[in-house]
């Protein structure tokens, strides 16, 4: 009897639990186990791995080998799995030597010929191993990722004969280092949207104080434009901001581009996606795409048009920028720190107040439509916005509107400030804080009062509409609220009695 143990990593997360494989030959009958909750891409890699073994000119063990996957109640997913089940069992027959393992972690899916092919999570694997203090052997296809978390030993390899290899000191491998682009990330600009004066305005107060947004206009006037250039003016990601986001975006299905490091995430799901999809689940549960957008933007265009199960999910994670999910005996904890950006008809044709005048929806029709749109979601999103058809002068005007990079600079002064005051955005003041630093001038706190009484807000609403005045007060390079930031931020929610 041998047994082997090698350190892998769980791809549920950051702060994944280490799973570790052992590989135990005893006598009987030649039997190859996977036991601890392995599903059917964790199962295959028997024959990966027997392949792969026999391709390299390795010995197989003609013996009962069992290999468990630590902790047993944690569900195993990926072919991950392959290079570390390959390593334990070398490590058991003899053929490597057991102590070479120690200290080092190893993921990576093997072909039949014994390549290392790439895998899902290299960074957020990356990120475990580091705080471990152990290095971590993957495929050469994820060392671009992987070497961006910091503190992390990467080691690169091409193939199992080169893990071998460096495991017995022949042919060390060689660490990657990481690549961070020097180019600013690139967005659509500002410019080529027409008109739509207001609803720029909107999107840079909202850019400035990170709060969500609601577009309301016919088709064709610009919304989604708007919405695929809002990424484009919002400040720079910190380390940290773009280290959390790279992370949960290399745990999805599509992975991480190195290329896009530093960049905002820009979701924009189709209004068919099921509330999995958008806040996350499924068993084990996965991230959405709220969580995907961490940091980022999440644009829902045609919002009535989602589901209302889909949309009543994200009141939580507006609030608490977080969504936790619980699937009988699993649970788990997701980042969703995103900024909402949505759109929407007027009704359900999509021409209510159109100068040609073609709308013929009822009164009934229209109150249906927006009654999609649930009162406590709707008091959640802090500017609602008209994008109206824009005028033949505007649409004919060659200079185009104010380009990106002057917005962005006015929005990064203004982000500043708030991180100077208060260490945080304006949008995720919490009460206390609200009434420390949204200091309203006199004739402003009588304004607020009045607006109080004849829109009748809620107290979540009152609050919101201090964190927007606060906002362009400081886009205005204000110490205190005045009138003239109270009323601004007033005639955002003044669409909130037609939700």
């Amino acid at each position: 009897m041998a047994l082997a143990t090698v350190a892998s990593r769980a791809l549920a997360g950051i702060d994944a639990p280490e799973v570790t494989v052992e590989v135990h030959l005893g006598p009987g009958l030649p039997a190859f186990h996977i036991v601890g909750l392995p599903d059917a891409e964790v199962r295959e890699a028997k024959d990966r791995v027997r392949a792969a073994l026999h391709h390299a000119q390795f010995s197989f063990p003609a013996r009962r080998i069992t290999v468990n996957l630590a902790p047993a109640d944690l569900p195993k997913h990926s072919s991950r799995f392959d290079l570390p089940i390959a390593l334990g069992i070398l490590a058991a027959s003899g053929q490597v030597k057991p102590e070479s393992l120690e200290g080092v972690e190893f993921a990576g899916e093997l072909s039949l010929t014994g390549e290392l092919r790439p895998v899902r999570g290299a960074l957020a694997m990356a990120l475990g191993s580091g705080r471990s203090g152990r290095a971590f052997v993957l495929p050469a296809e994820n060392a671009a990722q992987a070497a961006l978390a910091e503190r992390a030993t990467v080691l690169p390899a091409k193939s199992l004969l080169e893990v071998c290899a460096h495991l017995s000191g022949g042919a060390p491998l060689e660490r990657a280092r990481a690549h961070v682009p020097d180019a600013a990330p690139a967005f659509p600009d500002f410019r080529d949207v027409k008109g739509q004066n207001a609803a720029k305005r909107a999107l840079e107060v909202a850019a400035a104080g990170a709060h969500s947004v609601l577009l309301l206009g016919p088709p064709g006037t610009g919304k989604s434009m708007l919405a695929a250039r809002f990424a484009g003016i919002l400040p720079a990601m910190t380390p940290a901001e773009a280290m959390a986001s790279a992370s949960i975006q290399s745990a999805s299905a599509a992975g991480f581009d190195p290329a896009g490091w530093a960049a905002r995430p820009y979701r924009a799901p189709h209004h068919t996606a099921s509330r999995v999809a958008l806040v996350g689940g499924g068993s084990p549960p996965r991230p959405g795409e709220i969580s995907l957008a961490h940091h980022g933007v999440l644009f829902l265009d045609e919002l009535p048009e989602f589901g209302r199960e889909a949309l009543e999910a994200l009141r939580e994670p507006l609030e608490t920028g977080w969504i936790s999910l619980a699937r009988g005996a699993r649970q788990a904890r997701f980042p969703a720190r995103f900024q909402l950006i949505a759109a929407m008809n007027p009704c359900p044709c999509g021409y209510l107040g159109h100068a040609s005048g073609r709308c013929r929806c009822t009164p009934d029709a229209i109150a249906r439509y927006r009654a999609r749109i649930s009162g406590p979601l709707a008091d959640r999103i802090d500017l609602k916005v008209e994008a109206p058809v824009p005028r033949e002068a505007e649409l004919t005007d060659p200079a185009g509107g104010e380009p990106t990079q002057d917005i962005r600079r006015r929005v990064a002064a203004a982000r500043e400030r708030q991180l100077a005051r208060q260490g945080e955005p304006n949008a995720l003041l919490g009460t206390q804080e609200i009434e420390q630093h949204c200091v309203l001038e006199q004739a402003a706190e009588a304004l607020l009062r009045q607006a109080i009484s004849r829109l009748a807000l809620s107290a979540r609403a009152y609050h919101r509409v201090l964190r927007v005045a606060r906002s362009i007060a400081d886009l205005d390079g204000a110490q205190r609220i005045a009138p003239a930031h109270v009323a601004e931020a007033i005639q955002y929610r003044r669409m909130d009695v037609a939700l």
